[in-house]
This record gives structure tokens, C-alpha cells and sequence, in this order.
């Protein structure tokens, strides 16, 4: 069984990447298994005097270990402001550490999203691309969708019902996939 950790960069139940994220869990192919992380909201913001043994705050525990068991990530981020959201990038810092032991080194990661301007939120995935390659995972970077137009586009169909977002939702994780064998070889 191939397992796939999935951070949503927004904390809204609704949000439209949650929603494609929740899509992405529904097409999983047979033998893979895509998990929603839910305890992102739950993450201090990263200080590394708290960073230290015997004082890791249990979320970020919690958070570092669910990043370990997993053979891929899978990250589906909206875009505030021209770049990730700020929870995104505080998972990033904690799932950097401990320095040289980071539970991301190696690992496959696919940066994904949808946004409501023209570019579908690509600013937000290039950064999240960058941060988690500095931390340390194998992102692959000829994987991509984003998805413009996310207000609109989505205010009377739930991506799982727009048959471009199956096809590349498929493709995606088609991709991923076949990194966490080559990754696994």
C-alpha cells in the first residue's frame, strides 16, 4: 500500500481546495491511499525554542511523525496574497526539522492548487515547491494543475464534478505515484 499525506494550505471546511483535495482522495488508485491531514490548524507557529527535546509541542509531534510514515505529499494550496498561505509555510518549517533529519528528505511531493485569478494560484505553488525542496523533499516538478477562475468556476459544481479537475487530479497522482516506486527502488 502506497500512502500519501495530503496538506490543504486553507483551514476552511468549504474551501475549494479542500474540496480538491477531498477529489483526490476519492480517485485514489487501487494500492494508494491519500490521507487529509487535519491537524495543520494545530501547528504553533515554528520557534525553535520550543523545538527542542522534551518540549516539541505534542501537534508538531503528531504533524513530524504523520510526514514520516508517509511515502508522499501531496500539497493543495489556494493563494493569499501572491504566495502560500501562512499555515503551509509554518508546516514547512516544522517538517524541516530536526536539521539533517527531516521526515520530508527524499520524499516525493506534488504542489497543486486552485485560486480565483487568471493563473489558478501558480505563484502559491511555485513557493511551495521551493520551500519543500529546501526542506528536503524530491518535488517533482513536471507534475502541476492549477485550476483559475476557482470562485466562479466552482460556485455551482464541486471539482469533483468538472471532468478537467478528474483528469488531472488522475494525472497527478498518476505521477506521484510512480515517484514513490522509483523513491522506494
Amino acid at each position: 500500500m502506497t500512502t500519501v499525506l495530503v496538506l490543504v494550505g486553507s483551514l476552511r471546511s468549504g474551501s475549494i481546495n479542500r474540496q480538491i483535495a477531498e477529489t483526490a482522495v476519492a480517485l485514489a488508485p487501487e494500492g494508494v491511499e491519500l490521507s487529509i491531514y487535519e491537524g495543520l490548524g494545530d501547528l504553533p507557529f515554528y520557534n525553535e525554542d520550543v523545538d527542542v527535546e522534551g518540549a516539541v509541542p505534542q501537534s508538531a509531534l503528531a504533524f513530524r511523525a504523520a510526514v514520516a510514515a508517509a511515502d508522499a505529499v501531496l500539497v493543495v494550496t489556494p493563494e493569499h496574497n501572491g504566495t502560500m498561505p501562512a499555515v503551509l509555510k509554518n508546516a514547512v518549517d516544522w517538517a524541516s526539522r530536526p536539521y539533517g533529519a527531516s521526515p520530508l528528505t527524499g520524499k516525493p511531493l506534488v504542489a497543486i492548487g486552485s485560486a480565483f485569478g487568471q493563473y489558478g494560484g501558480v505563484w502559491a505553488q511555485d513557493d511551495a515547491r521551493k520551500s519543500f525542496g529546501i526542506a528536503g523533499a524530491h518535488v517533482l516538478t513536471e507534475v502541476a494543475m492549477a485550476i483559475p477562475g476557482s470562485v466562479v468556476r466552482f460556485a455551482d459544481t464541486h471539482p469533483k464534478d468538472d471532468a478537467e479537475v478528474v483528469e488531472k487530479l488522475t494525472v497527478v497522482l498518476g505521477g506521484l505515484v510512480a515517484a514513490t516506486t522509483v523513491a522506494a527502488a
